[in-house]
């Protein structure tokens, strides 16, 4: 009997150390990929600027972690972040499990049927990410990818943008940046749709890739600002009210140091 209750007390305890942190008033939760460098990153130290991750998944980190630090200590809640693949964060919002999405997302017409945004708190350039003894290394228009297999990230504007490339080979996208920087190295891609930011530390990681910017005029018809989503039909409540008096809190030259700092700390996407 005493080792009956034995286990059974471990068994609970092992179970409230898997259990999630529910929604309360006290709490501000948000969602992430936890894959997207440099917005968010699963960390594997701490550091200043770390985050436990909801359900002992982990640490997060990045741009977007230091964004919701900061709105969550100006709202006087407590953050905790959930680690939710990209397809699952519009669905987890909308059931309630988390109140916000910041997770490097674009307040695009299809999206905003589903959820209200916030102002943008990031605002990129939209590159390609080549091969750096290739030819494409020296293009500076976006035409000049004609014929070029170009893939982008799986369910994002980065991969249905392609298309606007006329006479491009559109490659089946890909999850996750190290699977398409994978596709670079091999061969099954010759270019890859990317934010400046995460171009950058992807270029960083791996020298044997450059990254081509567009002339003015050359480049993708695209918005590149990305925002915080909220529960649809909540632009009244308190809350939506005061995450974005608490973004706008944030000066620019803050938001951009912010992002310089990220990129420098953020881990290599070739040791991931």
């Amino acid at each position: 009997m005493k080792k009956v209750l034995i286990m059974l007390m471990m068994s609970t305890l092992i179970l409230s150390g898997c259990t999630t942190t529910r929604n309360t008033e006290d709490n501000f939760i948000v969602g992430m990929e936890a894959a997207y460098q440099p917005f968010n990153w699963q960390a594997i130290k701490r550091g200043s600027s770390g985050v436990y991750l909801d359900g002992g998944a982990g640490i997060a980190d990045g741009y977007d972690v230091v964004i919701a630090s900061k709105i969550a200590k100006k709202i006087h809640r407590k953050l905790v972040i959930k680690k939710i693949s990209w397809e699952g964060l519009p669905s987890a919002l909308e059931s309630g499990e988390i109140d916000a999405i910041i997770a490097g997302m674009t307040a695009s017409p299809e999206r905003e049927k589903g959820m209200d945004f916030t102002t943008p708190y990031y605002s990129s350039e939209m590159v390609m990410i080549v091969r750096k003894n290739s030819k494409q290394a020296h293009y500076d228009s976006v035409d000049q990818f004609k014929g070029s297999k170009v893939m982008g990230q799986k369910n994002t504007n980065y991969d249905t943008i392609i298309d606007q490339i006329k006479g491009v080979k559109h490659q089946t996208p890909k999850a996750t940046y190290p699977e398409l920087v994978m596709a670079l190295r091999t061969g099954d891609a010759d270019g890859v749709t990317a934010e400046l930011p995460v171009a950058t530390g992807i270029c960083k990681a791996n020298k044997e890739l450059s990254i081509v910017k567009f002339k003015p005029g050359k480049g993708f018809d695209i918005d590149t600002t990305v925002s915080i989503g909220l529960k649809n039909n909540s632009r009244k409540t308190e809350l939506f009210k005061d995450v974005q008096r608490a973004l706008d809190s944030i000066s620019q030259e803050e938001r951009v140091k912010i992002m310089e700092e990220a990129v420098n700390r953020a881990p290599l996407y070739q040791d991931q």
